[in-house]
């Protein structure tokens, strides 16, 4: 009799479930009748149902939640149908008749849609936050390089890459004047960053917020190759984020960063890739609001290859299809979240050159088709692009009247905000000042594009027109 069901795998099935034995070609779920050992009959059937619901997510617990609930729920009449053996089998009901328990909160839920979102104490404090991050004319100073990174930044400009020249570059940044908090809205720190101090002993992360500047934390351990794809690559850091989250709030830091990068080939980004890093890219996101820090989430599209604009867009709009899914999936509470994508740009190899407004488009019609209205803001990362580039893009985007945009548009530069201010410096203490007139300069050509107000090349610094693309950048 068991040929026309497909039977329970996973062992201890039936006795976890009482009496559900498993679920037919058609999928009907199957039930011995008390004479056999198994459920009894009508009466048992609330808490079998009940204990399905709060069971684990095995395969018959999520085949078999829709259609126990349809069967306890017709009445008495009508609920079995007998086969002929000792076996019952529940015949379809319309799909409308489902209604599902009271499960840990005033509102219905079944299986498949239980969720549970922060507290609303803790979700208000997140959408503060992210609202305060995102304020008209506000962006992101990303100075949240590695080690390593940082190695690079300094060797450009011809400086050791030691702990002292690390920290005297950043107590340059830290330490601008507080005009800079008009164009500056946050911080993204490194680890090392959050506890080192300025000359006078005080921590940066207390000069950063005196400046009334909200301070945050990369909290990803980099990218891994991902196996069995075309040189993909996932990121790593879950394992123990949790504790560390907890640690870096009570530190001062009141949001998070976390970085996956998909490349666009002939062949990706894979499924693989994009199911796998929008999975960790809502894992840690869920996470990050656990312990009330706002995510900041981003899936970085490399610019790396000769694909033009509309492949570029495509990409865009799958990739973050794949991670708006995924949050959903995990129940982030979207209002205190914020996304941090790439402008949908051509590869860097591409032989046609686009127009800022072409770019803008792009950008802003991939967003509208994929990014709920509920994030309160985008922070542009500026992807290798120059200090010009990043901000006459900006300023486009906000300029675009192509498609809708509830969300604020600003910036999260790293190198784009911070190209002039190194070659300024120079290492040098007798620059500092003229490396921060720099920051400052830049903070604001952007505060202005963030607002559509800037006029292009009106801020020429340093770095000039430089490119600052790095092939298959890593940090």
């Amino acid at each position: 009799m068991w040929s026309r069901i497909t039977p329970v795998t996973r062992p201890g099935s039936r006795g976890y479930v009482g009496g559900v034995e498993g679920i037919n070609t058609r999928g009907q779920v199957v039930v011995k009748d008390k004479e056999e050992g198994g459920c009894d009959g009508l009466n048992s059937l609330p808490s079998l149902y009940i204990d399905l619901c709060l069971g684990s997510n095995d395969t018959l617990n999520v085949a078999a939640h829709n259609t126990l609930a349809r069967w306890y729920c017709r009445g008495e009449e009508g609920r079995l149908k007998e086969s002929g053996d000792d076996i019952a089998v529940r015949e379809p009901v319309p799909a409308h008749s489902v209604v599902s328990p009271q499960i840990n909160n005033t509102r219905a839920a079944t299986m498949t849609t239980y969720f549970s979102y922060p507290d609303e104490s803790l979700q208000q404090e997140l959408r503060r936050i992210a609202n305060a991050i995102t304020a008209p004319g506000k962006g992101i100073l990303a100075a949240d390089e590695s080690v390593s990174t940082m190695g690079k930044r300094l060797s450009d400009i011809n400086v050791e890459n030691t702990d002292e020249n690390r920290r005297k570059y950043r107590q340059l940044l830290f330490t601008t004047d507080k005009a800079v908090s008009e164009y500056i809205s946050g911080v993204i720190l490194f680890h090392e960053t959050v506890y080192q101090k300025a000359d006078d002993g005080t921590p940066f992360i207390n000069l950063i917020k005196e400046k009334g500047i909200i301070a945050g934390i990369k909290v990803d351990k980099g990218v891994v190759p991902l196996m069995g794809s075309e040189g993909e690559s996932t990121t790593q850091g879950l394992d123990d984020l949790s504790q560390r989250c907890a640690q870096y709030k009570k530190d001062g830091c009141d949001f998070a960063k976390w970085r996956c990068v998909l490349k666009i080939g002939k062949n990706t980004p894979s499924y693989e890739s994009m199911l796998e890093n929008a999975n960790v890219l809502a894992r840690y996101a869920s996470i990050c609001q656990m312990n009330g820090l706002v995510p900041i989430v981003e899936p970085e599209v490399l610019p790396d290859g000769e694909h033009d604009l509309d492949r570029a867009q495509k990409v865009t709009e799958t990739v973050l299809a794949f991670v708006y899914k995924a949050l959903n999936d995990h129940h982030v509470f979207l209002e205190g979240t914020l996304l941090k994508p790439n402008m949908v740009t051509a590869g860097q190899s591409c032989s046609k050159k686009f127009k800022p407004e072409e770019v803008a488009k792009a950008t802003v019609v991939a967003l509208s088709r994929t990014m709920p209205a509920a994030v309160p803001g985008v922070t542009f990362l500026s992807g290798g692009q120059s200090e010009e580039e990043a901000s006459v893009h900006l300023d486009a985007i906000n300029k675009c009247t192509e498609a809708k945009k509830p969300w604020a548009l600003t910036f999260s530069y790293g190198r784009a905000l911070q190209a002039s201010v190194l070659r300024a410096w120079g290492g040098k203490d007798e620059n500092v000042k003229g490396g921060q007139a720099e920051l400052m300069n830049r903070a604001k050509a952007n505060s202005e594009a963030a607002l559509g107000k800037y006029k292009w090349g009106s801020c020429q610094g340093y770095a000039g027109d430089k490119g600052l693309f790095i092939k298959d950048h890593a940090y």
